[in-house]
């Protein structure tokens, strides 16, 4: 997926709203846990103004007769490894307490809400999915102590648990203290008591990842104190700080999670080739029912898709990110799908193919396919320990110039379209070469510049290779028959230790094994994911 960067030091915009204690906050295992849980709280559960109305006989026929259950939940294999991460984030900041929170349920519309994805860097350091925990990291002198602050399982001590859209019988058991205590290694209380650990940070030694959650943001103040001129600590502010360290921590892929990735990935190749199989040569579809059957695969191996699905037809393969999916396939033009599946595990894959919807690509079509695929191959070719993000860059884009040069698109020499100061041939491939990848499709985004994109690649970076050619349908600067074709290929690269391996290479790249892939898919009919 093409990469929109933004200045690391303009704060994301929010408009989801929370309070500690919104919704009822149960409490764990122990029959100590559950006695501290005041009736009041059923007062605070979240009903809905179509619900009806109990008689008081109802209630207590609902309160009893309930057998207690456990989970039969273990220690996850991922444990060390989130451990590790936390250990690494403490040493960067000994003697701060450190606030991480995952971020409430988003409102779709009205009493609807989107499907619940946690924040990237709150599972990045804990492995933890459930909406509205809390990471405080509290130094003790020779590192930090963690704990969880989350949202329990329903307490059968009161009516939440089936009167409240967030209880059990709504929306499925929650996990006790312990069962999560046990699952991911660290110690959880209940969200119940955010509001007095949060009261009790000191502002000038406490550092919150800001914009998740209104109710933590607004918890603790925000504190910066002067600082020397030209110090990079006081340009970039001690929450961003924050962001930017744990962003950079991000950048190293360990084994586990490449072994996510790749699960994302192979996901993915699947995904294509079901789409592949469906996809008719001689008569239109529309892009939304490819949307769909890609879908279908992400929801049933994975997650989800790890975002909107691009899936452009004809000339919407021209716009970047065309998520609309309203046009269908034509016998004759090409279609780029820009998709990727999120595993289980949130880890997202990001691949984009071009195809020719009849079967062969036309001799144009091939000639600028050819000059993208030369581009990305140059540009992985490149790619190992040492080298800079913006080698590969410009790697990547001097390939295009000299083929735009060889269309006879270029007003001047390629050595002058390169040049900072012109830069004529981005009118046809506006986006970068790629972006890191990971938890996050544009992953690492926080990283400050001199460690992203003006820093240089280090082993077990993952990023994508995805350059691209785009000739609007009204661009009077091309010819006729080039307007209203574009091309990206993209694929997920590991940096080894010499050099690059290519996560996505189950997928064909090269002109003629694209169209014998279709081929043999097509060949082999439809199928239903399992």
């Amino acid at each position: 997926m093409s990469d929109e960067r933004t200045d690391i030091t303009s704060e994301p915009a929010r408009t989801e709203s929370a309070q500690f204690g919104s919704a009822p906050a149960p409490v764990g295992t122990a029959p100590a846990e559950e006695a501290q849980t005041s009736a009041a709280q059923t007062d605070t559960a979240r009903t809905e103004s179509h619900d009806p109305d109990f008689p008081e006989k109802f209630l207590a026929f609902m309160r009893q007769g309930w057998q207690d259950s456990t989970l039969p939940v273990g220690p996850r294999p991922e444990v060390p490894n989130h451990a590790k991460r936390r250990a690494a984030l403490s040493a960067a900041f000994s003697g701060e307490t450190l606030v991480v929170p995952t971020g409430p349920e988003k409102v779709r519309a009205n009493d609807t809400g989107y499907p619940f994805r946690p924040g990237s860097d709150f599972v990045y350091l804990t492995g933890d999915h459930d909406p509205d925990s809390v990471l405080v990291m509290r130094p003790n002198g020779s590192g930090h102590d963690a704990v969880l602050y989350m949202r329990p399982r329903s307490s059968r001590e009161n009516d939440e648990f089936f009167r409240s859209r967030d209880g059990e019988l709504w929306v499925g058991r929650r996990h006790t203290l312990a069962e999560k205590a046990t699952e991911l290694g660290i110690e959880t209380r209940p969200l119940t008591e955010l509001a007095d650990a949060l009261a009790d940070c000191a502002p000038g030694r406490t550092r919150v990842l800001r914009g998740l959650d209104p109710s933590v943001d607004g918890a603790v103040r925000a504190y910066e104190p002067r600082q020397a001129d030209g110090d990079p600590a006081a340009r970039l502010g001690r929450d961003r700080e924050l962001a930017a360290v744990i962003s950079e921590h991000k950048l190293v892929k360990d084994e586990w999670e490449i072994s996510q990735l790749q699960e994302a990935i192979d996901a993915t190749v699947r995904g294509f080739e079901d789409v592949a199989r469906i996809l008719p040569a001689d008569r239109p579809v529309a892009e939304r029912l490819l949307e769909g059957v890609f879908g279908l695969r992400a929801r049933h191996d994975g997650n989800d898709v790890g975002y909107s699905s691009i899936v452009g037809a004809g000339e919407h393969a021209t716009i970047l990110h065309w998520i609309r999916n309203t046009g269908h396939t034509r016998p004759g033009e090409l279609l780029l799908m820009d998709m990727g599946v999120e595993g289980r595990n949130l880890y997202t894959a990001d691949v984009t193919r071009v195809v020719p919807v009849s079967g062969t690509f036309s001799p144009l079509q091939r000639q600028v396919y050819d000059i993208v695929y030369a581009s990305q191959q140059a540009g992985i070719d490149v790619i190992r320990p040492g080298v800079t993000f913006k080698d590969v860059h410009r790697t990547c884009m001097r390939v295009l110039a000299e083929g735009l040069a060889d269309l006879g698109l270029l007003p001047v020499s390629v050595d002058e379209a390169m040049d900072e100061q012109s830069m004529l041939y981005r009118r046809w491939t506006l986006h970068g070469f790629g972006h890191m990848l990971g938890l996050d499709v544009h992953d690492c985004a926080n990283a400050r510049k001199e460690q992203y994109r003006d820093g240089t690649l280090g082993e077990g970076y993952v990023l994508t290779v995805e350059p691209g050619l785009y000739f609007q349908p009204e661009d009077e600067l091309v010819p006729a028959e080039l307007r209203g074709i574009g091309i990206r290929i993209e694929d997920d690269v590991l940096v080894t230790g010499d050099g690059a391996v290519n996560l996505s290479a189950g997928l064909p790249r090269r002109a003629d094994e694209v169209e014998e892939w279709l081929d043999a898919q097509r060949a082999a009919g439809p199928r239903l994911p399992g």
